[in-house]
């Protein structure tokens, strides 16, 4: 029974779905973050030249009033303009920024809009159970991660202004245009190398959230048999249900004996009721069959309605074996059938069929 509860079981699609439904998805923090940096890092890039250009426009801007005396009305133009090329300069940016963010959520963990983490939960101002996830082992480790990644972004930027450090007694002496080169090489290379320590840390982080997620999601095989259960249905409520079924069924098919033009019996075990219409069934139908107990239930309402009813075990079984209710009679028990159905007519002064029952 302990090995019923306890979480070995990995979690099924059913599991993950409703989980997904509730917003619990594995979204790595670094990885987006990466991802926008990348993306930023390379969007400032493409668009310096326009956003230069609008710097230096509003720069002139500015230059242009030096020596004028200010009025109200120049100043909320002046306002009004540099809000406008700050838009022109920043939006861009903003715009990408936004949509990598968006992209490296959705390659993380596809689409998804769920509005259940809006709605508002008092237990997550709970002080007690904030304080245990405070104290929890899950928030010591996200501690460790940020302490580790901090250091490695300190180890990394001390190793490399080390290196740089050895240049600046030459550099010092080089024209203002040469030390900016030198500087803006510097920053190249210390950005790749960071561009490079964030992205191991991200492959890293992602596949630690993802291994985490999926290890909360474990299930018991208890859980796993319960969530069969409501998913195909607990069998006991099944087979009520089949019983049901079989017993409305039954019903139905009591109902259209009435209907029938004679009962074929083998006299005990076996009884079916033959409906011949030639106008409207182009072979006899079977309106109901029985066994035992329900055998003897349509012979009860056969002699309820004047029935005929007729001992024929061999086609008695055939027709039990062969045919459901509402089908036609199989081919090969046309002749059969059309023998005792041309009895039962003339016995009943009922209008008589052709041997072939066609």
């Amino acid at each position: 029974m302990a090995d019923d509860q306890e979480k070995t079981e990995e979690p099924t699609s059913k599991k993950i779905e409703d989980a997904r439904k509730e917003g619990n998805v594995p979204k790595s923090q670094d990885t987006s973050s990466f991802v926008t940096l990348v993306v930023a890092i390379f969007t400032f890039l493409s668009l310096f030249p326009f956003m230069q250009k609008h710097l230096v426009g509003l720069y002139r801007y500015y230059q242009s009033f030096i020596g004028v005396e200010f009025t109200k009305n120049m100043i909320i133009e002046i306002s009004i303009i540099t809000f406008r090329e700050i838009i022109f300069i920043v939006m861009p940016l903003a715009i990408a920024v936004a949509i990598s963010g968006l992209l490296a959520g959705f390659l993380q963990f596809g689409f998804l809009f769920s509005s259940k983490p809006l709605v508002p939960d008092l237990k997550k101002i709970d002080p007690i159970k904030g304080l245990k996830n405070l104290l929890s082992i899950k928030k010591l480790i996200e501690t460790t991660k940020v302490v580790l990644k901090v250091a490695l972004v300190i180890m990394l930027a001390y190793y490399f202004m080390m290196s740089f450090v050895k240049d600046l007694p030459g550099i010092v002496y080089l024209p203002i245009f040469d030390q900016l080169s030198w500087l803006k090489e510097k920053a190249m290379i210390l950005g790749s190398a960071m561009l490079v320590l964030f992205f191991f840390l991200a492959l890293f982080d992602l596949f630690f959230v993802r291994y985490n997620y999926f290890k909360d999601l474990r299930m018991s095989k208890q859980e796993i048999k319960d969530e069969y259960k409501q998913m195909e249905g607990d069998p006991q409520i099944k087979a009520r249900i089949r019983k049901i079924q079989m017993e409305m069924s039954k019903k139905r098919m009591m109902q259209e004996v009435p209907n029938a033009d004679v009962i074929i019996t083998n006299p005990t075990h076996f009884a079916v009721a033959l409906r011949y219409d030639r106008e409207k069934d182009n072979a006899p139908i079977i309106l109901a069959k029985g066994m035992d107990h329900l055998a003897l239930k349509i012979k009860e309402i056969a002699r309820k309605y004047d029935i005929q009813i007729v001992e024929n075990p061999p086609l008695a079984r055939e027709l039990y074996k062969k045919c459901e209710p509402n089908d036609r009679i199989p081919e090969a028990l046309y002749k059969a059938v059309a023998e005792v159905l041309a009895f039962v007519y003339k016995a009943g002064n009922k209008k008589e069929v052709s041997s072939d029952c066609k």
